[in-house]
Formats: C-alpha cells, structure tokens, sequence
C-alpha cells in the first residue's frame, strides 16, 4: 500500500498543477475577451480612452491594440497567462482575443 501511495501521489500533485493552471489559462482568455467587447463597443461609441477602459479589465500586463477602418473597429488584447510560480515556471502561455464593432460615428454619416 505504500509503494503505491508513494507512486500515486506525485502524478497526483502534478494532474492537480496542471489543472489550476488550466483554469488560470482559461480565466485570463475569459478576461481578454471581456476587455475586447468593452473596448471595441467604447470605441464605436466615440467614448474616450477604449484602451484605459479594455485595461481594467484585462489581465495585468496585457497589451491592447485598437484600429479604427471605415466602418468598424477592431481590437485586440493579447496577455501572457504566467505559470504557477515556482511549480511550474515553464508553462507560460500567450492568451489573445478579438472584437469587432460597428463604428457608430461612421454609420452615422451615412
């Protein structure tokens, strides 16, 4: 029974690593496209500072790119999802997420 613990346990600690560090992955990519929606639909809107705005609620470090053409708006927000620390330093990971929007400034002089 405790050859089997001693076996078992660290493929358990590691399953578990990577699990929380799965879930960390997938709330910085919630987080990035959240920030796109709310700048890209600021930005059609004329609202000043779409970045500021796509920032705060982003993750930390990320970076936000609007291109206003024609009749839309684009943005992007790219981010790097940090490994867990000292467990796992290499399982670093680049999360992105794309928006776009009617600019309304544009529909409306049409």
């Amino acid at each position: 029974m405790t050859a089997e613990t001693a076996v078992a346990l660290p493929a358990v600690v590691v399953l578990m690593v990577l699990l929380v560090w799965g879930v960390l992955v997938a709330a910085a990519q919630l987080r990035c496209i959240d920030a796109a929606g709310l700048a890209a639909r600021a930005a059609a809107r004329g609202e000043h500072d779409p970045v500021g705005r796509a920032l705060a609620v982003a993750p930390a470090g990320a970076a936000v790119d609007v291109v206003e053409s024609g009749d839309t708006v684009r943005v992007l927000v790219e981010a790097q999802c940090p490994g867990l620390g000292g467990l796992a330093s290499g399982m670093s990971m680049k999360v992105s997420a794309v928006a776009v929007a009617a600019n309304e400034a544009a529909l409306g002089r049409e």
